[in-house]
């Protein structure tokens, strides 16, 4: 199914299919929402097994990040479809009057969804929701890099959908390069900023809309005024979530230096608490998820001074969940996002420090500030740009479905989620309908007088 000619067989399918209008229904899609949650909860055996065999995932993360997730956000798009769907009255305007004047949400038609290897099912099947809810049809491309997880997928869409309507579509990095070669109506790719670029660069070609859910160097900053045994707790959870490969794990933290030691000391404790002195026995953390990035992680752990961890083991692709301090901002560790389980810690005395260190790696995907001091924390977030956030917390705001998830420049481009889910798949189409009475004749030549109507009444 991976040829140039399968590939393009499949797509015209999906045209000719989208054509006829049945994804048009709301009904239609609602009962394919139906089929989807059905679909996954049959499958949620072999689906967190294959979670288990691909990057060691503890259960309850395969449960709270990837199933619950999706099946949460397909049951807000099932509760809210209807009203979606609707046009959407908005006022007519003095140069309009009288008329009626409404958007309707339209499908883009044929879409591709490109979907990573950390979380293999949220990030496949969360779009995909968005995607049927919006009426698209859909070409899915599962990350290679998590197979077992693939394989899953495409049984649980090939016995769920016929493939001119959504179409499951497996392999290499090759096979993803083949399909950017074709023209889509829409692009839902979520990765790296580097494929990101690539995936951008194709779809200009055909002038294909993008969404682009990216990542970067999400900062996490601790303010002197704060609960360091919340905070640290908190941090550690959100780092060491997924052993840290998170596109919105804190990706270093900056740390007022006046609570540097006790702050490194209770980290060091729920360290111990979460995952046991020996880590690595430890059922809740789960592995790198292949050699390559197990080696380019172990290369951080010569980049400052190791407080907790840095052990490493090649044959269980096992890295130690590390707290390392940061002097030199130019080593390594700081140049490009960890995704991994190793925390650099920069200390700061001057809170101005935390503006030049962050612009280094200017609009991150997230943010996080711990602080009881409620001026600074609205100083942090009117002063850094920035996808999204939590304060006092961290990774949260991405559970919720009524909050827009994404990035901005080159964190990504475009958000989704809830409603954001259902918009980012559909084209806002406006439509202004009158009657065949009352014409104003002032908007017709010749203009005569009307000039000086429209400078007295209205440029004002």
């Amino acid at each position: 199914m991976n040829s140039e000619n399968q590939i393009q067989t499949i797509l015209a399918a999906q045209r000719a299919f989208f054509a006829t209008g049945q994804t048009l229904n709301l009904q239609w899609r609602i009962a394919a929402l139906k089929k989807l949650k059905t679909a996954i909860l049959n499958y949620e055996t072999e689906l967190t097994t294959a979670l288990t065999q691909d990057l060691h995932k503890p259960l309850l993360e395969s449960y709270s990040s990837e199933l619950v997730l999706v099946i949460n956000e397909i049951n807000y798009a099932l509760k809210n479809l209807k009203k979606w769907g609707r046009p959407q009255k908005v006022p007519a305007s003095l140069l309009t009057f009288p008329s009626q004047n409404y958007v309707v949400k339209e499908p883009y038609g044929v879409v591709l969804v490109i979907a990573p290897w950390n979380y293999p099912v949220q990030l496949a099947l969360a779009p995909l929701a968005g995607a049927i809810a919006a009426g698209n049809c859909v070409i899915l491309k599962p990350s290679e890099l998590a197979p077992a997880t693939a394989t899953v997928l495409e049984r649980l869409i090939n016995s769920t959908f016929d493939s001119e309507y959504i179409t499951i579509i497996t392999g290499d990095a090759a096979v993803s390069q083949g399909l950017l070669e074709e023209r889509f109506d829409k692009i839902f790719f979520t990765g790296s900023p580097t494929v990101g670029r690539i995936v951008m660069e194709k779809a200009a070609r055909y002038l294909t809309p993008v969404t682009l859910e990216l990542g970067g160097k999400s900062p996490c900053i601790v303010d002197k005024n704060v609960d360091l045994e919340v905070a640290a707790k908190r941090i550690i959870w959100g780092k060491f979530f997924n052993a840290g490969q998170t596109c919105v794990a804190p990706d270093y933290l900056l740390v007022d230096q006046a609570i540097k030691k006790p702050f490194y000391a209770a980290m060091q404790k729920y360290l111990i608490k979460f995952f046991g002195t020996n880590p690595e026995t430890s059922p809740d953390l789960a592995r790198i998820i292949n050699l390559r990035h197990f080696q380019r992680l172990e290369t951080y752990l010569a980049s400052g001074k190791i407080i907790w961890g840095g052990r490493s083991n090649p044959e269980q692709l096992y890295i130690e969940p590390t707290i390392m301090e940061i002097t030199d901002l130019e080593s390594p560790v700081m140049q490009e996002e960890i995704f991994g389980p190793i925390l650099p810690v920069i200390d700061y005395t001057n809170r101005n420090e935390i503006f030049n260190i962050i612009n280094r790696h200017p609009n991150p995907l997230a943010l996080y500030v711990f602080s009881k001091d409620k001026a600074f924390v609205v100083t942090i977030l009117k002063r850094i740009p920035f996808g999204g956030g939590c304060v006092n917390d961290t990774l949260s705001h991405l559970t919720n479905h009524h909050l827009p998830f994404g990035g901005r420049g080159t964190s990504g481009i475009g958000n989704y989620h809830g409603k954001y889910s259902f918009e980012v798949f559909s084209h806002s189409k406006a439509v202004l309908k009158k009657g065949f009475s009352c014409d104003l004749p002032q908007k017709y030549p010749p203009y005569k007088e009307t000039h000086r109507l429209i400078r007295k009444f209205l440029l004002k």
